[in-house]
């Protein structure tokens, strides 16, 4: 009776009475009615179909008003609802209705304000896994203390898991049962060391997020059966490198190189050569070590922690591009014109022996300061002619609409206790961008050629952004004042470019930028290739990084097939149509944690670094404006709050029309952007939260 019900619904948009559907159905027994109550109610549980206040039925995918998603809780209170082919849905705390970080729930949508808004309605699924938190002293013994406090629940622990535990003690907890509302039974899964030991503080938000920093008995196994050195059986059949000068250029610290480089000049075009670790030649599938590369999804790169998606023996070793020794790559050598035109190309199986591991200090000391570090004399016209061809291929990018968005990122520096001592911004120079022109290069050439084929391929994908968000961006400029000359929004990358263009001089331009850029959808991993909006790229992957992300080891897989072992074969390609959805799909999920890790991460130390600097004063932006308060960003980007009841002289009136707070008698006004003085008030490493007041006597806030 269940599909009967909902083959009926389908084509209905609007509700009925359960006596309407019965007869729709063709019922005609008491018994019947009943059963179709019941399986009413089932269809309700499962959230296939909606009943109203007025006990009417409706299949859920007729009522726009209401969406099913995941809910992810902001540290400020509010949340999203989290949509898998639609924009994420605003939902203001008091509207969570219980739900708590993580829920899957049912939400009722309303636009305010040209601005979606949900409301949750109910709680469809609650997957409460990879709980951590600190074991504290209680009564009875030792209790349990969420570090997530999002989720707001109890949970009490089996006192038989409480083995070896220690009070002070950090631990993964798995959830038993449930005994009452927002209160579980839970058992202890793993000791992650004492809250004090120097790394558990990282190691706690990189459990919570499903990143180990243990492998398996089974990977450990098989790495006893992976050479530390290549095997010059291997070198058969790939061609020999090693006699061009190839390099690497990383950051100081780096030790999973996955790339090289190399340039020479044919008449006046160049030959760039991308040599990219083989990763795939020792990470096969159906194998221990490949099924948990895959489970990881990506390497995670927490302040300056790094939990690798492959062993160090692998990352560090075999497979990474270390200076001096022979490594088997996979290779794409493309020729370009002087107007940075892919003339002509060829993706091989190969092997280098780098010649040098540069750092982008040095580069950028040659390409900026036109200084000669020691050690670079003989790599110095290589590297000019590098950057030569980087101007060219970057001048082609942002002329086809690359959209460059100068998202500023935060670089945590610690003590060898892992305490934060130091935050600066991370700098994009010269050697940086000269690595990422030749990557985007390298993966659009592979991407290109593989979509050519018409063959299954992974890609990387970036939908062009929805017109509601980008409206609502253009409502907030207007807000602040600004006229711009795009009336009319052009959504192509050029259109999102000539819109940076014009609020490139304004004072709110870092604010913008990065609202822009959220209002942009997010890039992903997909089978099907819709192209790249950002890199304004109608075919692009990830080949260039396969030590650190699952796609990256599976484009040089499906490479190795169709392009070394020519097995273009029915089922192969059957196979291949079926896997790479899952493989897409789960790729994705694993980036987005790793990123959510790295934001709380970030987030922690920074709080852990203001701690030691409670009292001193500092310049800054208003970044946001809510009823609340004003967020305020550093010039370290550390961001804090100053809370309304904190501003002195006035009673302040929060005015969401004009992104302002403003004074009830004075009319001083604390808008979005405006430059103010700070002093920091407190700040917590356990909430990973920063509270700032206004300097009283050098309040930047504009008189009206």
């Amino acid at each position: 009776m269940k599909e009967k019900i909902i083959e009926i619904l389908k084509p209905i948009h609007k509700a009925l009475e359960p006596i309407e559907i019965n007869d729709l159905l063709g019922l005609k027994t008491s018994l019947e009615y009943k059963e179709l109550l019941d399986e009413l109610n089932k269809l309700e549980k499962e959230c296939l179909i909606y009943k109203t206040k007025k006990d009417k039925y409706i299949l859920l995918e007729n009522t726009p008003g209401l969406k099913i998603g995941k809910l992810d809780i902001n540290k400020k209170g509010f949340g999203f609802l989290i949509l898998d082919k639609e924009d994420d849905i605003y939902i203001d705390k008091k509207n969570l209705n219980g739900a708590i970080d993580g829920d899957i729930v049912l939400v009722e949508v309303e636009t305010k304000a040209l601005k979606k808004e949900g409301r949750v309605l109910r709680i469809i699924n609650r997957e409460l896994k990879n709980l951590v938190g600190e074991l504290i002293k209680v009564d009875n013994g030792l209790g349990f203390k969420l570090d997530d406090t999002k989720k707001d629940i109890e949970v009490v622990l089996d006192k038989d898991s409480l083995h070896n535990c220690v009070e002070g003690h950090k631990v993964l907890v798995g959830i038993e049962k449930e005994l009452g509302k927002n209160k579980y039974l839970g058992k202890v899964l793993a000791i992650l060391g004492h809250k004090d030991d120097p790394g558990v503080d990282i190691l706690s938000i990189a459990y919570k997020h499903e990143i180990y920093d243990k492998y398996s008995d089974e990977v450990l196994q098989e790495l006893e059966n992976i050479p530390d050195e290549v095997d010059p059986k291997e070198l058969v059949g790939r061609k020999d490198l090693t006699g061009e000068c190839i390099f690497t250029i990383d950051g100081k610290d780096t030790k999973d190189i996955d790339d090289a480089i190399s340039i020479f000049k044919k008449g006046n075009n160049y030959i760039l050569g991308v040599h990219i670790a083989d990763v795939s030649h020792y990470v096969k599938e159906n194998t221990a070590l490949g099924d948990d590369a895959y489970n990881r999804g990506t390497s995670s790169y927490l302040a300056d922690t790094v939990i690798p998606m492959l062993p160090h023996k692998l990352s560090n070793g075999i497979c990474s591009l270390n200076e001096g020794v022979i490594r088997l790559t996979m290779s794409c050598v493309m020729e370009i014109d002087p107007q940075g035109n892919l003339v002509t190309y060829d993706i091989f199986e190969s092997y280098i022996k780098s010649r040098k591991k540069m750092n982008y200090d040095d580069v950028n000391a040659i390409l900026i300061d036109h200084k000669s570090p020691r050690g670079y004399k003989d790599f110095k016209d290589d590297l000019l002619l590098m950057n030569e061809l980087a101007h060219i291929l970057r001048k082609r990018k942002i002329g086809r609409g690359y959209i460059s968005f100068e998202a500023e990122e935060a670089k945590i520096i610690q003590d060898e206790t892992g305490k934060a001592i130091d935050i600066k911004k991370r700098e994009q120079k010269e050697g940086e961008m000269l690595i990422e022109d030749f990557m985007i290069a390298a993966n659009e050439c592979v991407a290109t050629h593989i979509y050519n084929m018409g063959l299954p391929f992974i890609y990387r994908v970036h939908d062009k952004p929805n017109s509601d968000k980008i409206d609502e961006f253009m409502t907030l400029v207007h807000l602040l004042g600004y006229n711009l000359k795009s009336k009319k929004i052009d959504l192509t990358p050029k259109g999102m470019q000539n819109i940076l263009a014009e609020l490139k001089d304004k004072k709110e331009f870092p604010i913008l930028s990065t609202l822009l850029l959220r209002s942009m959808k997010k890039a992903i991993y997909s089978k099907e290739n819709i192209g790249h909006f950002g890199l304004a790229s109608p075919s692009y992957t990830h080949f260039t990084s396969p030590i650190r992300r699952f796609p990256d080891l599976t484009v040089h897989r499906l490479l190795k097939t169709y392009l070394v072992k020519k097995d273009m074969s029915m089922t192969t390609i059957a196979n291949y149509e079926n896997s790479l959805v899952e493989i897409a799909e789960h790729s994705s999920e694993r980036e987005r944690a790793a990123v959510d890790a790295e934001r709380e991460v970030d987030d922690m130390k920074m709080a852990e670094y203001m701690e030691d600097h409670i009292g001193e004063e500092y310049p800054g932006f208003i970044t946001s404006v809510t009823n609340f308060g004003l967020f305020v960003e550093l010039p370290n980007l550390v961001e804090g709050l100053v809370h309304i009841k904190t501003l002195k002289g006035d009673y302040y009136n929060y005015v969401p029309e004009l992104l302002a707070l403003i004074g009830k008698s004075t009319k001083k006004t604390y808008r979005l952007g405006d430059r103010v003085k700070v002093k920091c008030v407190a700040a917590s490493k356990a909430t990973a939260q920063v509270d700032f007041e206004l300097v009283e006597d050098d309040q930047h806030g504009n008189q009206e």
